[in-house]
């Protein structure tokens, strides 16, 4: 099955381009699911039928919509917390909490879309189309899951599980208490989830949908677009120029303001990829009719893949490794890069990545670093003390 992940600027018109692209592909006879919170009232998308939570089915060609719900998530996923520390809490003497006084947390949206962007992967439909929130937040919740995954191994290591037979004479050797085995409990299903969801992101046909207004912001906005998904190892399939005036107009207030969207349109050309252009219909989209008129040319092909993180044997010639790290549009001035064990931590403009290192640099030391042509060239040499000897 497709996942379309659409996200943009704020404002730039996310869930009216996710809604009309499930819908035309409705309509084209694919079995389609629109994941988004908003879509309904944004756009007023009438016939529209739902699953979680929303009563009936959605009438032939309409897609159905599944909404995701981060305050009933939220309080579903605490008081199912609260239940497996029940004899923790009550040793401590702590009164449970109910569900009619529990109140949705800060931070609780994100783990609420991606657990319905695997709930969407789950289904069976051929195609998802999932309305993320604007461009920051989207790459920062697609990032979730393998940073959680990370906090997660080094704070509780599954492989420093000691057996529950041996928990008190441990206890006793160390003189401080051992963590309880709801905890490793606990801690696996949230990896598992976490890998769940990751899966979900990383999958070749999950695929990124850019909306932009052509604008000053415009631009600045699709170079850090492919900085954060070529970090992430994401897919971007297009990006659709919204909200576009029309040519020709005799009015001279319009007409300028039709010539400096269209400057930055050409910007939008110029830095490749495939771009879908869709009108100003000069009012709010409201209904089936209107939306018709803004999806995009179907989902098209397939993107080109991610170009690849390899690694040069450099050793007869220069006595080094070097690691290639494509990454289109970066500025040395906006790098960073920091060994710590066996992960190199990566600071791209906004975005921070830790890069678990392949085996064989794991045994070398980085030596240095260049850019050329968006592509970071990291330098390793060998250790002798660890590198196998060759004769």
């Amino acid at each position: 099955m497709r996942i379309i992940l659409v996200t943009g600027l704020g404002g730039a018109g996310r869930t009216t381009v996710a809604a009309a692209t499930a819908l035309a592909e409705a309509r084209a006879g694919r079995r389609v699911l629109l994941v988004s919170e908003d879509a309904e009232d944004a756009v007023g998308v009438g016939g529209i039928g739902g699953v979680g939570g929303v009563e009936g089915l959605p009438e032939a060609g309409n897609p159905r919509v599944l909404r995701p719900e981060p305050a009933a998530d939220f309080r579903r996923e605490f008081l199912a917390l609260q239940a497996r520390s029940g004899v923790a809490l009550d040793l401590l003497g702590t009164a449970p909490f109910e569900d009619a006084e529990l109140t949705e947390l800060p931070g609780s949206r994100p783990f609420a879309l991606l657990r319905a962007l695997r709930e969407a992967a789950d289904g069976d439909h051929e195609l998802a189309v999932v309305d993320l929130p604007p461009l920051p937040e989207a790459l920062a919740a697609l990032a979730l899951p393998e940073q959680l995954r990370r906090y997660l191994r080094r704070l509780l290591p599954p492989e420093r599980q000691a057996a529950r037979a041996l928990r008190p004479m441990l206890a006793q050797l160390a003189g401080v208490p051992m963590p309880a085995q709801w905890l490793y409990e606990t801690t696996a299903r949230w990896e598992a989830e976490l890998a769940a969801v990751q899966a979900v992101v990383e999958d070749p046909a999950t695929t990124v949908r850019l909306v932009l207004e052509p604008g000053p912001a415009a631009t600045r906005a699709l170079r850090t677009a492919r900085l954060g998904l070529a970090l992430h190892r994401l897919r971007l399939d297009a990006v659709v120029a919204n909200r576009l005036l029309p040519a020709g107009s005799e009015d001279p207030w319009l007409a300028g303001l039709t010539a400096e969207q269209h400057r930055h349109l050409a910007e939008l050309r110029t830095a490749g990829g495939t771009l879908h252009e869709l009108p100003h219909l000069g009012r709010a989209p409201r209904g089936a009719d209107d939306l018709a008129l803004l999806a995009p040319a179907g989902t098209g092909a397939a993107p080109a893949p991610v170009p690849a993180w390899t690694v040069e044997d450099r050793r007869e010639e220069d006595g080094v490794l070097v690691w290639h790290l494509p990454l289109p549009g970066a500025v040395k001035e906006e790098l960073a890069l920091v060994r710590r064990g066996d992960e190199l931590l990566l600071t791209v403009g906004p975005f921070r990545r830790h890069l678990p290192l392949p085996g064989a640099l794991r045994r070398c030391a980085v030596t240095g670093a260049g850019l050329v042509d968006g592509d970071l060239r990291v330098r390793f040499t060998p250790d002798p003390g660890l590198w196998p000897r060759t004769s």
